[in-house]
């Protein structure tokens, strides 16, 4: 079994890590055990033999971004003097490949899961764009403005770098409706220690809440902390997807639009492009499928991030049934423009239903073996403790001085 958190107290140069660190993580198996009890066993192993004390974890947190932090400062002020294209991704592709290995730095879950997600994911599509003189980093005026660019969930509009910063434009959510989404989530948390006296399906449906909570609860920090700090002008995270109308509307107006304006510009845009002049009309919906195959390998590599269990590809396979029913969906649009359309009170229920209903069968399955989705649980509500106790130390000291 690899102890994780021993990664903390060594300093391995980035080949050592590659030739040695992960190959162990892909080779670890319990033998003499059937499949689903296997990976239980081992996320269960892994959590209880790797997990650091709080102080520990904190200040690995540290060391890590710390690293992230220098990493950047040399795209920032070494790679972008380098010329866009193919010379400058070649002078990234070590930060690209220290990213996508920085969440095996983490024991704990929730960083884990932040760091595939923001680093892995994120941050690399973004210098990806970057090598070309794309994106949001390509036209950042300084270094803090390229780092909370580069590593925090948010998708800016309208950078000049010689122009004004524009007034503060913060997220289509009023200060009183994020605080309920910040309650109801604490709501479902406490709800899943009676998850055993209700039905699998039903608490797989408050899964669904909870990540669409979640998502909500993070990104919207993130948006908060830049517009105040760096007066930037940021989109919503998402746009109440539970109103989406369609497949289209759901993935491409509403549900996680940063992501969603990563893999347009990474993916769909250069994917068009290239196959335009060979496949023609067929181009965009050959770009769609390899948008939805693109955020479903993403999401595999997220999840082995976290379970350090081998893929099963249901997560994958959610995506492209995802992107085939959304090109069946443009399709029959288009041929049946102006002549018939379902009401909304209809499209709503049936687009949100099918979302529900295929994140059950395959998105949710591969976290649920590993009890994954038990350990987030389990961290969300040591979380939610901590910052009750840390409320009402601050609420005596405010009313009595007493601390």
């Amino acid at each position: 079994m690899i102890n994780i958190s021993l990664i903390s107290h060594h300093a391995p140069t980035l080949s050592s890590m590659l030739n040695t660190f992960i190959p162990k993580l892909g080779k670890t198996k319990i033998k003499n055990l059937p499949e689903v009890e296997q990976q239980q066993k081992y996320c269960r192993t892994k959590q209880k033999n790797t997990t650091p004390t709080m102080e520990g974890a904190f200040n690995n947190i540290i060391k890590v971004y710390l690293s992230i932090f220098a990493s950047l400062s040399y795209c920032y002020f070494i790679a972008s003097n380098i010329a866009k294209g193919k010379f400058r991704l070649i002078s990234l592709l070590p930060v690209i490949v220290f990213f996508s290995i920085v969440p095996f730095f983490f024991s704990y879950l929730f960083p884990t899961a932040i760091a595939s997600v923001f680093i892995s994911w994120s941050a690399n599509f973004k210098l990806i764009l970057f090598a070309f003189d794309n994106g949001p980093l390509a036209s950042t005026s300084s270094l803090l403005q390229f780092i909370s660019i580069a590593i925090l969930p948010i998708r800016i509009n309208n950078i000049h770098p010689n122009s004004p910063p524009p007034a503060p434009k913060f997220p289509q959510i009023s200060t009183l409706i994020w605080p309920i989404k910040v309650f109801l989530f604490a709501i479902l948390v406490k709800i899943d220690d009676y998850k055993d006296r209700v039905d699998h399906k039903t608490v797989l449906v408050m899964y669904c809440f909870v990540v669409y909570l979640l998502v909500e609860i993070v990104f919207g920090i993130g948006n908060a902390l830049v517009c105040a700090i760096l007066n930037m002008e940021l989109d919503p995270p998402s746009d109440q997807p539970y109103f989406s109308t369609s497949l289209q509307d759901f993935w491409g107006r509403r549900w996680n639009l940063m992501i969603t304006n990563l893999l347009r510009h990474t993916v769909y845009k250069p994917t068009r492009q290239c196959l335009g002049g060979v496949l023609g009309k067929w181009s965009p919906p050959v770009a769609v499928l390899a948008t939805f195959v693109v955020s479903g390998l993403m999401h595999e590599l997220l999840f082995y991030h976290v379970t350090r269990v081998t893929p099963t590809w249901e997560v994958t396979c959610f995506f492209l049934l995802h992107g085939i029913c959304l090109v069946v969906e443009n399709d029959l649009k288009s041929k049946l423009r102006g002549k018939w359309k379902l009401h909304w009170l209809v499209s709503g229920p049936l687009t949100v239903g099918f979302v529900v209903v295929t994140a059950i069968w395959l998105f949710f399955p591969p976290v649920i073996r590993t009890n994954a989705t038990g350990i987030a649980m389990d961290e969300c509500k040591v979380m939610l403790n901590y910052v009750t106790r840390l409320v009402k130390k601050i609420f005596l000291v405010l009313n009595y001085g007493v601390w």
